[in-house]
């Protein structure tokens, strides 16, 4: 009897020692955004020299990214085949799963066990995630370009069950202030994978430069596309975006943009474009004036003063134009929504225009407000006869806000268009402007627009309002963190605003809300910098 109590309780100091091991083990894990579970497998598996990825049909794709991605480093072939030539073979296996259905369009499931990997998902979009996942929990060194030597490529051994809470994960580039080329955007594109964000919000237009050809105005980006200077008293050679003239822009082709928009579909990343309007036009009507107020003229000047362009709305041809612009951006953007900007839009011009006043009193309007709804409910129609939805800044919901239409909020408003049963992607000044200061200490940061940011405040931010009904919180789409460039003129300095501050809003609109935890986030970020680190990736520190 006295033996089996030993026995018995033998037994039950290893589970707990087990257990205790596992907590450790789960507090060494650094993935980020934070997945939903984690249970211990025991001992994990080392990738080798032979092993292989299985894939079939639809999850080939996955398999030949993830085979691009563990080559460099390792130095392995890992061949992607539909079936190992011996049972026996060291395997990585990707299988599309419909009936795992619970972790939802986004959702995986990863288990590592000694005899191999298998990532499954009902969607090519979860196994991604998977396989994002999969390299996180790799030694860090598996993200060097380069091979890497003495490095045992052990992968522990957990089975991880994980789906998002938000749909819309985003982040947004300015790149009317500062033009970035393709590849670099491509870059961004890359770096929000990695995070697991899905949404590329590419601001395209406004005051300071036009980025997108279209074929029926080419002066769009003739002329709106560049500038005398570089701007914002930054230094010329402080950005490398010259034309052969000495011009200061750029623009994307309508080709470039096509494999912008390929390349982030195949991280399953949508791409929302946003066309100022009826504000923040400058740019465009520097190139075509008539769409303007009459007597209004302008010039893309960067030394200083406030100037924001506006739309002629009492001019029929206004919308002939804006409506061929949008008709060349939905065959460009195949995404849901086309964002149309509608903010700080500048009502004393319709004030004092004429046409402007007459088109109110026709209209029985009362406020330039109500004028700017008329406009915005004139564009929703004509977007939303072309399959799309149209989302707008906070702004737009201002004297009428069409019921088909979505908000970006950032100045407020989002919690009562959820009310109303408008879809809101919340982007709120104090947790998601990017272009603030990360130190209170600014001379020792590169210049910034002002404000102050820091990486504990994003992390606080909760896209869903407190006390929000169930209901009115489904319209919450999820969150967005933006990127304004008037003082980011390089990559360098795109990468060093958003990193570390937008891991943590993809762990914010990822993760689940409970148990979110900043210092634990803040230990898993100290090991995820080495990533960055060893893939070329400026952040701050």
């Amino acid at each position: 009897m006295a033996a089996s109590f030993k026995l018995a309780g033998l037994l039950i100091w290893l589970m707990l020692a087990r257990g205790y091991l596992a907590a450790a083990e789960s507090h060494d894990l650094a993935i980020i955004p934070q997945p939903r579970q984690v249970d211990w497998m025991g001992a994990g598996w080392q990738l080798g020299p032979d092993a292989v990825l299985v894939a079939r049909r639809a999850a080939q794709p996955t398999a030949d990214w993830l085979a691009q991605h563990l080559r460099p480093a390792t130095g392995y072939d890992f061949p992607v085949t539909a079936k190992p030539a011996r049972e026996n073979t060291a395997q990585i296996a990707l299988t599309l799963d419909p009936g795992l259905d619970q972790v939802g369009q986004e959702g995986y499931e990863l288990t590592v066990q000694t005899n191999g990997i298998r990532l499954r998902a009902p969607t090519p979009a979860g196994l991604f995630y998977a396989c994002q996942t999969l390299l996180q929990l790799l030694p860090s060194e598996i993200f060097a370009t380069n091979r890497v030597t003495n490095v045992a490529w052990q992968v522990p051994g957990v089975r991880i069950t994980d789906w998002p809470r938000f749909k819309w994960r985003g982040l947004m580039l300015d790149v009317s202030r500062h033009f970035y080329p393709p590849n670099e955007v491509e870059r961004v594109l890359d770096e929000m994978a990695l995070h697991k964000l899905n949404t590329f919000h590419w601001h395209l237009t406004d005051d300071q430069g036009w980025r997108i050809e279209i074929k029926k105005y080419p002066r769009l980006t003739q002329v709106g596309a560049w500038r005398d200077d570089i701007g914002f008293g930054l230094p010329t050679n402080a950005s490398t975006a010259y034309g052969a003239d000495g011009r200061y822009g750029g623009y994307y082709t309508q080709s470039a943009i096509k494999e912008v928009v390929q390349y982030a579909a195949a991280r399953h990343i949508t791409v929302v474009p946003e066309i100022e309007m009826p504000g923040h036009a400058t740019a465009a009507l520097v190139a075509y004036p008539q769409y303007g107020c009459s007597g209004q003229t302008y010039a893309i000047q960067m030394k200083g003063g406030v100037f924001h362009g506006i739309y002629d709305p009492a001019k029929e041809e206004t919308y002939r134009f804006l409506e061929d612009i949008l008709t060349e951006v939905f065959v460009l953007f195949p995404g849901q929504y086309v964002h149309i900007g509608g903010d700080e839009v500048r009502k004393e011009t319709w004030h004092q225009a004429a046409d402007c006043q007459a088109l109110m009193q026709r209209e029985g309007l009362k406020s330039e407000a109500e004028l700017q709804a008329w406009f915005t409910r004139r564009m929703e129609t004509f977007v939303r006869s072309h399959g799309k939805t149209l989302i707008g800044w906070t702004e737009i919901a201002e004297g009428g806000m069409p019921k088909e239409a979505a908000i970006m909020d950032w100045i407020g408003g989002g919690r009562e268009a959820a009310a109303a049963g408008r879809d809101v992607v919340m982007s709120p000044t104090k947790y998601c402007y990017l272009d603030h200061y990360q130190n209170t200490n600014h001379a020792a940061e590169p210049k910034a627009i002002g404000g102050y940011l820091p990486l504990a405040q994003v992390y606080q931010f909760d896209p869903v309002p407190a006390d929000l009904e169930p209901a009115a919180a489904a319209h919450i789409l999820g969150g967005q963190g933006n990127l304004w460039t008037e003082y980011v003129p390089n990559l360098g300095q795109v990468e060093y605003m958003f990193w570390p501050r937008a891991a943590a809003l993809a762990e914010v609109t990822w993760s689940a809300r409970t148990g979110r935890d900043f210092t634990d986030f803040q230990r898993r970020w100290g090991s995820h910098v080495h990533r960055l680190d060893l893939a070329g990736i400026r952040h701050h520190d």
